[in-house]
């Protein structure tokens, strides 16, 4: 039987720089919004191959904003950013392997 990943149950701005997400599990995701930016894996962001970063970080704004932020099926979010990316996915186990809470980070 397969592990299933939580489910997002609520997006929340938390301040300019911070996107909450609360799970279907309780838990809380805290991410700074460029770091999420920077941890894009479509195939503009990382070569498809290597796996290696093509996204460079100083090219990402420091004032970068989630636009719109959309349900694909039951896996994943697709994020318009404010720099007009919008061609990644973050599945919903990426986006927890991602989690920057205190509990996350501890781990």
């Amino acid at each position: 039987m397969a592990i299933m990943t939580p489910t997002p149950f609520e997006l929340k701005q938390l301040g300019p720089n911070h996107l909450g997400i609360v799970w279907s599990d309780g838990h809380q995701s805290l991410f700074n919004v460029r770091n999420l930016r920077l941890k894009c894996r479509c195939a503009n962001c990382v070569d498809e191959w290597t796996r290696e970063q093509i996204l460079k970080e100083e090219s990402v704004p420091s004032d970068i904003r989630p636009r719109k932020i959309e349900s694909v099926g039951r896996y994943a979010l697709k994020v318009l950013w404010s720099d007009g990316h919008d061609s990644g996915f973050y599945t919903f186990e990426h986006l927890r392997n991602l989690c920057e809470c205190p509990l996350c980070k501890s781990r």
